[in-house]
Parts: structure tokens; C-alpha cells; sequence
């Protein structure tokens, strides 16, 4: 029997119909938001960003590795590392771990890692350091005082460009300003193999160090603001 085309019409439209609410049906009952999985993800550069753009997190490799981001614009600055930075709310950056090491052509190595938190609109407070350079290492936990106003990125473009003595002097003048940080406490090893605690006053002269030298010998030294050891435990031999 030959079907009549308005059936058929009707027959293909009804299947259309159904198969686009099936669609929609199973659509419902699936997760609102969508996830990919990836056994394996090769990329240079990661960035993290709110629902409006606003930059949170970014991983990089060291030749997309962002410059200084303060409210969401960029200023370039070469830090010739590879790590992840962190933004805050206003997307300015508020701290980050950079990484790195590698061996000179004349053999001697440079390598080290940073772990930052910064103060608002400022550079770090907060730092876990490792530093190795020409068999020089460090390795501790330091905490800064920075200045009340934000970075002053003309004073240190300025300061970039000058050498030897005037840098010396632009340094001094900018330390006077209170436009540098401020090392405050110490806390690790030095490139003798000492362990130290170390605490500063706000002119960043240590008043308070306490040692373990590389001997294993322990002392516990008071300082003046001349630097002179006014108090000390054990009491030196002789005194």
C-alpha cells in the first residue's frame, strides 16, 4: 500500500520532534558545567581568570613568563625565569614561586627557588628562599618590611639605568625614602653551613643572632645600633 506524503510528511516530522526532546531531556539531567579530561596537556603558558577576565593565576615557561601585572595592565619587566604567579582580587599581582638552575659553560652553577607573598600593591613580605651561585648557598625564611605607598616603577626604571657609584648613591637615597624593602627576620643557613636566626630593627641592623656555627658551637649575640656586640651567650672566652 502506498503511503500517502502527507503521512510520510507527518511520520518524519513526529521523529524529528521526539529526537530533539530526547536532546533536550537528557541535556537536563547532565552536568551544568562541562569537563575535559587530558591524560597528557603540553603547553607554554596557563592563565586562570575570573568570570569577567580578571587574572588570577598564571603558570608559565620562561619565555611567556608575564611581566608586572598591577590592575589588570601589564608592564614589562624581564625576570627571565619560568613558575607561577598570583593575582589578587583587582588582578595585581600578590606573590608567586619562580624556579631555575643550570650550569655556565665555565661549570660553575647558578640555581634557585622563590616562594613570595606580597604586601598590597608592594613587593614581597613573606619569602622562602634557595639560592645557589659560584658554590655560594642559602637557603631560609625571610620576612620584610615594605614601604606604605605602591611600587614606584619610575624611581626603579631610573635606578636600571645607572652604574657603579651613581647606582650606589640613587640606592642610598631611595633606602632614606623608605622606598626599598626592609629585610626583618632570617631564618636558615648560610654558605658556611651556619644556621641562624637573625632579627632586625626597621633600619634592617641586626640587633638580635643566634647561631648555631659550623663548628656546632651555639651563641646568642645583642647587638647596638653601631653593630657592637653589647651582650652575649655563652660570654666570650676571656670576658
Amino acid at each position: 500500500m502506498k503511503i500517502p506524503l502527507d503521512a510520510r510528511f507527518l511520520a518524519v516530522y513526529s521523529g524529528v520532534v521526539t529526537a530533539v526532546l530526547l536532546v533536550v531531556l537528557l541535556g537536563a539531567f547532565a552536568p551544568a558545567k562541562n569537563r575535559v579530561k587530558f591524560d597528557e596537556l603540553e603547553v607554554q603558558r596557563i592563565n586562570i581568570v575570573e568570570p569577567d577576565g580578571t587574572l588570577r593565576l598564571a603558570i608559565s615557561n620562561k619565555a611567556r613568563f608575564p611581566g608586572f601585572i598591577m590592575k589588570r595592565k601589564e608592564r614589562s619587566y624581564d625576570r627571565s625565569t619560568a613558575g607561577v604567579l598570583f593575582f589578587n582580587d583587582e588582578g595585581t599581582e600578590n606573590g608567586g614561586l619562580i624556579f631555575g638552575g643550570r650550569k655556565g659553560s665555565d661549570g660553575k652553577v647558578s640555581a634557585g627557588g622563590s616562594l613570595t607573598f606580597d604586601q598590597y600593591e608592594q613587593d614581597q613580605v613573606v619569602q622562602i628562599v634557595q639560592n645557589e651561585s659560584d658554590g655560594q648557598r642559602l637557603a631560609g625564611f625571610k620576612v620584610n618590611d615594605a614601604p606604605e605607598t605602591p611600587i614606584d616603577f619610575d624611581a626603579f626604571d631610573k635606578l636600571n639605568k645607572l652604574e657603579g657609584a651613581e647606582k650606589e648613591a640613587e640606592l642610598e637615597r631611595l633606602r632614606k625614602n623608605g622606598k626599598l624593602l626592609r629585610q626583618r627576620i632570617f631564618v636558615g643557613k648560610r654558605s658556611d653551613r651556619s644556621a641562624l636566626i637573625v632579627l632586625r630593627d626597621r633600619e634592617e641592623r641586626e640587633r638580635i643572632v643566634i647561631e648555631v656555627a659550623p663548628d656546632g658551637s651555639p651563641s646568642m649575640r645583642f647587638l647596638n645600633e653601631e653593630g657592637k656586640v653589647v651582650s652575649r651567650l655563652p660570654p666570650a672566652v676571656g670576658k
